[in-house]
């Protein structure tokens, strides 16, 4: 206390729900608008991103219009605005930091680039001087917030941090602010450009040309079934009059030749701790959540002290957390009647999964020792899933290795080489882990090709047949498949020994596939578990006009390793700012309108306006009479279709267009009951659409 004033120190969180778990451990219970007070500690939060870069006209009045003349856009003060939406947020943080009680700050927002920057952009803006120090956090259990309080870190360790979240931030602003204006103004139609948006539309709009242009081959086999167990395959045939020839010549032998037979021990190693895209690829290929969903889940999971941090690109531990993962393991043996195979005393289990030097800022994704306390039942479906996901892969990864025999026959019939081959389970290892935890998942049974067993030198033939196959284009970009592509884009011309290669980073991946779908770059086709994400007709025009630098992922996948680089402390910002800025002005100066594009750049039309008769096409935010005097629009975002619980889709649109009407199935009431209903579309005086709703049975 001085002078009869209480000290205080203000803790800022990243959102509402992690200041509540705070405030419980620091004892601030008295809850207050916009924060929480007790014990000597004022606890509030941020609602993500208060504070953002403010938009060119902020600057000058002359960018509200778009001209190539205009540009290059490349601020020398950079300017920031508060969030319209977050404004009363922002305010009252802006009050208690400059509250005469408050002495000093926590900065508690994620521990990551992005939480770094949200909390400082906000000090900043709020004209804050006090001294700040930060809580860095990897599992949100009572005991780690605790010790996190216990031990905060100075905050000039995270300088280097906030500067590459900084050079980021402002680098992706002047990429999409320059190339957006540019080649909309160039086509004479708005196109968003994104400096890892369009690496990754250009990867999909690539996949899908390769499989236009793929010709499948046709291709033919001869199978022999082996009196002594197996089958034997011959090579293949591209014309099938040769495959015939072989079949008729072996159904005469009646018998095959065996030259050799070898026997081999092999094994495959458990798979590595999760990091956040791993986990995003299971979750995807197993469950067919989007990317975006199992992060929102983890998120969640984290929030409920039910994981560790999720938004790690780490699947290692340090050997600091090696006895913590040993106890975890045992602990989730006992919790899932797991008993764990004869363990090596002198060779901890756990060894495989601690390497310091591949931890950045987290460990890999693990549960929670509160979770074996925790009522799993009551949690969501898809959080129950991706929980089981994480519990599985800790066990497996702290497992034996699943070992097998594998014996290869190779065999002579009619003058050809035909091979047969078998697998003997030896030790299932991390494969029972696997089967047992997450049996209703996989929902496979195991499937072993029966062993040939050739005691003899020769072996009759029980039957022969003619096989015909044809080879596969490559397949269609899954969720599962992208991230990988992402994760792994340019990994060739990268210098070794960088960790953070491909595009983007594992937080941002998810954000970037969404909005890629939300502007009407990719959709989603495909059944409820299996969607592929394919390139619109937009997206592919976006693509056939972008200048290599743009689409390629040489580019942003070279930013990743500079802002680490900065991050470490071994580059400049002003460096790397230098470099962005020349780019950008090569590149206006450069670009020039690609001829015969602009059949590619149409709109799509879906149908005839019913107010004027023009076309309808479809835009980023919905779907347009063309007619610019007409005021008639169908938005995507639509605010009587949410009331009724559902979206305005193509499809919807499509109907509405055609038919004036739309039936929906499981419409949902305020009071939550469900019931079927008719859409019926029709027009204001002014043109504008109006919506009303026919009940089944009568009006």
């Amino acid at each position: 206390m001085i002078r009869g004033i209480f000290i205080a120190k203000l803790v800022v969180a990243e959102k509402p729900s992690v200041a509540m778990s705070y405030a419980k451990v620091l004892g601030a219970t008295n809850r207050q608008d916009g924060y929480l007070e007790g014990n000597g500690y004022l606890v509030s939060w941020c609602v993500g991103h208060l504070v953002e870069l403010a938009p060119p006209n902020v600057y000058d009045a002359k960018y509200v219009k778009w001209s190539i003349a205009d540009l290059p856009i490349l601020p020398q003060k950079w300017q920031y605005l508060v969030s319209a939406s977050t404004k009363k947020q922002f305010g009252i943080l802006q009050k208690l930091m400059h509250r005469p009680d408050v002495d000093s700050i926590v900065n508690s927002c994620d521990s990551g680039r992005e939480g770094e920057l949200i909390f400082r952009l906000v000090y900043q803006q709020a004209g804050c001087k006090k001294p700040f120090s930060r809580l860095w956090l990897s599992s949100m259990e009572e005991n780690a917030i605790r010790e996190g309080f216990a031990h905060l870190k100075p905050s000039t360790e995270y300088d280097a941090l906030y500067n590459a979240a900084l050079c980021r931030e402002r680098a992706d602003w002047m990429v999409g602010i320059n190339a957006s204006r540019l080649f909309s103004c160039l086509y004479g139609q708005p196109l968003a450009v994104g400096r890892v948006m369009t690496p990754v539309l250009a990867m999909t709009v690539v996949r899908e040309a390769a499989i236009a242009a793929f010709t499948p081959e046709k291709f033919y086999t001869v199978a022999l079934t082996l009196a002594d167990g197996g089958t034997a395959c011959s090579k293949r045939f591209a014309q099938k009059a040769d495959a015939e020839l072989l079949l008729s010549k072996c159904r005469k032998e009646g018998r095959v030749t065996v030259q050799k037979m070898e026997r081999k021990e092999k094994s495959e190693n458990p798979p590595q701790l999760y990091d956040l895209t791993a986990l995003q690829r299971d979750a995807n290929r197993l469950l067919g959540y989007s990317a975006q969903q199992t992060l929102d889940y983890v998120q969640r999971l984290y929030e409920k002290k039910l994981t560790t941090y999720p938004r790690t690109d780490s699947c290692y531990i340090t050997d600091d957390d090696e006895e913590m993962l040993e106890e975890l393991t045992e602990e989730l043996e006992v919790f899932l009647d797991i008993t764990p195979a004869d363990v090596d005393e002198a060779v901890p289990r756990t060894r495989r999964t601690v390497n310091r030097e591949k931890v950045t800022d987290h460990h890999a994704i693990l549960p929670t020792r509160s979770m074996l306390q925790a009522d799993l039942d009551a949690l969501p479906k898809g959080e129950q899933n991706v929980l089981k996901l994480i519990i599985a892969r800790t066990l497996m990864a702290v497992s034996k290795p699943f070992r097998y025999l594998e014996t290869l026959l190779t065999t002579e019939c009619a003058g050809e080489e035909f091979t047969a081959k078998g697998k003997e389970v030896l030790e299932e290892g991390w494969k029972a882990v696997e089967r047992k935890v997450l049996a209703d998942i996989l929902n496979r049974k195991q499937e072993l090709t029966a062993l040939p067993n050739a005691a003899e030198n020769e072996c009759g033939i029980l039957n022969a047949e003619l096989k015909e196959g044809q080879t596969t284009p490559p397949k269609h970009f899954t969720e599962d498949l992208l991230l990988h592509a992402m994760e792994t884009a340019s990994a060739d011309s990268m210098p070794e020994g960088v960790e953070r290669q491909g595009i983007g980073t594992p937080a941002t991946r998810a954000a970037t596939i969404e909005k890629l779908v939300q502007k009407g770059f990719l959709e989603r086709k495909g059944t409820k578990k299996t969607k592929v994400l394919l390139p619109t007709d937009k997206g592919k025009a976006l693509i056939t006009v972008m200048p290599e630098e743009i689409q390629s992922p040489e580019m942003t996948a070279d930013w990743e390793t500079k802002l680490l680089q900065i991050e470490r402390g071994e580059m400049e910002p002003s460096e790397f700012m230098t470099e962005i800025n020349t780019m950008i002005t090569e590149l206006v100066k450069n670009t020039e309108m690609k001829k015969g594009v602009n059949a590619l750049m149409k709109n799509k039309i879906i149908g005839v306006c019913p107010n004027c008769g023009a076309n309808v096409v479809e835009r980023e935010k919905g779907w347009f009479c063309e007619n610019r005097e007409c005021r008639f629009v169908l938005w995507k975002d639509n605010a009587f279709f949410k009331r009724l619980g559902k979206r305005l889709d193509a499809h919807v649109a499509d109907k509405l267009l055609r038919d004036g009407r739309v039936r929906l199935k499981d419409c949902k009431s305020a009071k939550g009951k469900t019931y079927n209903a008719t859409v019926l579309l029709s027009c204001e005086a002014d043109g504008r659409s109006k919506f009303s709703l026919e009940f089944e049975g009568g009006c």
